[in-house]
Order: structure tokens, then C-alpha cells, then sequence
């Protein structure tokens, strides 16, 4: 039973991964290369759709590495998915910091009322995006290495 926690566990903390990545890396290139205001409307719809999803998925990864920690704390690697559960633990907290506040403003916005700074808004949430997709690979790594 505790081999298929360590493996779903997994298997989620890599799509979620893969999703903010993604955001990272592709889509949010792709918005930021539409004509006028497209960009915006596409990162404001983005932030409703994903803004809904991803609470579940990392407090659901983070859970599921605890409960591991947990239930693996007599196996080799036990540490490593402690390491990793404290680094989900920052990605939370600055997802709720730091993140979510932009995210909350800027899925409101339309093209008749964005603030002024509303791009320069977006860009501070890119770079904390971008510590916070660092910050769940390495916990992602450290699952993988406790893993195998």
C-alpha cells in the first residue's frame, strides 16, 4: 500500500509540475505575444480556471507527501520526503502570499476597467512564479530521489 501512495504521490506533484511549468514557460509567453489586449483577457481567464483548481492540488500534494512522511518513516528516503513536504509547505505559503492576491485582482480585469500597472502587476506575479515553480521541482526531486 505504501509503494502506490509514494507512487500517486508522485505522479501528482509531477503534473502539477508540468502544469505550472507550463505556465511559466509556454502559455504565459503565448499571452504575453497576443496583439493589445488579448494578452490580459487570456491571463484573466487563466487565473479563474487554474485560481479554482490549484488550491486543491497543492494542498492535495502536500497532504499526500505528509501522509507518506508518515507512513514511510522507518524506510530509507524519509527524510528526503520530509524535505519535500517542507518545500510544498513554501510553495503554499507563498502561493497565498504572494501569488494569490495578484491572481484574485487580475482574473477581475477586462479590458474596459485594468489598472494602470496592470502589466507590471502581471510581471511581478511571472517572478514569483518563477521561485515557485523552482521552489516544487526541487520538492518534486526530492520525491523522485526518495522514490527510487
Amino acid at each position: 500500500m505504501l509503494n502506490a501512495l509514494e507512487v500517486f504521490t508522485t505522479v501528482i506533484v509531477g503534473l502539477m509540475v508540468g502544469v505550472e511549468f507550463s505556465v511559466a514557460f509556454v502559455m504565459n509567453r503565448i499571452f504575453n505575444a497576443l496583439p493589445e489586449d488579448s494578452g490580459q483577457l487570456a491571463r484573466a481567464h487563466g487565473g479563474r480556471m487554474l485560481g479554482a483548481l490549484m488550491p486543491f492540488w497543492y494542498i492535495g500534494s502536500l497532504v499526500l507527501s505528509v501522509v507518506w512522511a508518515i507512513a514511510g518513516w522507518d524506510r530509507p528516503g524519509a527524510g528526503l520526503v520530509v524535505t519535500a513536504a517542507a518545500l510544498l509547505i513554501v510553495s503554499v505559503i507563498m502561493s497565498l502570499l504572494l501569488l494569490v492576491p495578484i491572481n484574485n485582482r487580475g482574473k477581475t480585469w477586462t479590458p474596459e476597467n485594468p489598472p494602470a500597472d496592470w502589466k507590471e502587476q502581471m510581471n511581478r506575479w511571472d517572478r514569483y512564479h518563477y521561485v515557485r515553480v523552482a521552489v516544487i521541482v526541487a520538492a518534486f526531486a526530492f520525491l523522485v530521489t526518495a522514490l527510487v
